[in-house]
């Protein structure tokens, strides 16, 4: 049984995730707190805090999701240089560690966010694109990715440019139901800004798929082929809610509200998982409509 290395492990993705790889993989999870991931994801889960991990010489693959939550708080300067350490200094390690082994990983697979394209308007935006606009959120991603990439002469590197994740419990869909099943959901700001998204069983079966695909290297955007507007996904998960969509939320409320952290959400890319669908990846959900109805909400 081929052995993998997780980090991030206890988030909506990889928690997920690891129910999945769990018949076929042995997995090692990083933690900063073993008793709690244990609690979460069972006993037969080894965990081991990454100052256990001396070496990943009995370690088929790596994948690296670990990462403060990046629209959970404000974004104070603290808060900010939080959100780098956690993704850049785990990277750094496990880069250090794929080098330095004698017998390498043959994968790592390496989180990252559609944040690197910064806002982008209408403009459709594939892993080719390079016309970045400077924010916080590509500062973030870029550094994030340069690190992953460190290891890219010692096996083979997939970054994860991930979108908004839809799925049932948790992650940004559960902080938007409660307004829109009280009728009181609508567009925020101006509503054209695009949301790319992905069904949370896409955005797992993408990442199996990179595992398992010896060919597939380099950044893949993990969104579905239809990126909607806000306003759109407005109407349609009001709709699948059964309820009106009557209200909209002014960009000053959400800046009040958000600080800067409002950017995420009153600017958007209209992503387009270009490579991932060249590579052979086809997707169950493919429009929101189909995912929103496969979802128990």
């Amino acid at each position: 049984m081929q052995h993998l290395l997780i980090s991030g492990g206890t988030g909506l993705i990889g928690r997920n995730l690891i129910k999945r790889l769990t018949s076929i993989y042995q997995i090692t999870l990083i933690s900063r707190d073993p008793m709690r991931a244990k609690r979460l994801l069972g006993e037969t889960i080894t965990v081991k805090k990454l100052s256990e991990i001396n070496d990943v010489e009995n370690i088929d693959g790596i994948i690296n999701l670990a990462g403060e939550p990046i629209a959970d708080k404000r974004w104070t300067d603290a808060q900010k240089q939080q959100i780098c350490d956690s993704r850049w200094d785990m990277t750094a390690k496990l880069v250090e560690l794929i080098n330095q082994a004698t017998v390498k990983p043959k994968v790592f697979i390496s989180g990252s966010a559609v944040g690197i394209y910064g806002r982008q308007g209408d403009t459709p935006i594939t892993e080719d694109f390079s016309e970045y606009h400077e924010e916080f959120s590509r500062q973030v991603c870029q550094r994030w990715e340069e690190i992953a990439l460190g290891a890219v002469n010692s096996t083979r590197v997939c970054l994860l440019r991930t979108g908004i994740v839809l799925a049932e419990e948790g992650g940004a869909l559960q902080k938007m139901l409660m307004p829109f099943r009280l009728g009181l959901g609508g567009p925020i700001g101006t509503g054209k800004q695009f949301m790319p998204w992905i069904h949370l069983d896409d955005m797992l079966r993408a990442i199996i798929f990179l595992l398992e695909n010896d060919a597939c290297h380099g950044p893949f955007n993990l969104t579905s082929p239809n990126p909607n507007t806000n306003h759109f996904f407005s109407l349609k998960l009001a709709a699948r809610l059964q309820r009106p969509c009557l209200f909209k939320i002014p960009a000053s409320v959400i800046k009040f509200m958000m600080g800067e952290s409002s950017e995420l959400v009153l600017y958007g890319q209209k992503v387009l998982p270009q490579r991932l669908q060249n590579a052979g990846f086809v997707f169950n959900y493919p429009t929101l409509v189909e995912a929103l109805d496969a979802l128990d909400i």
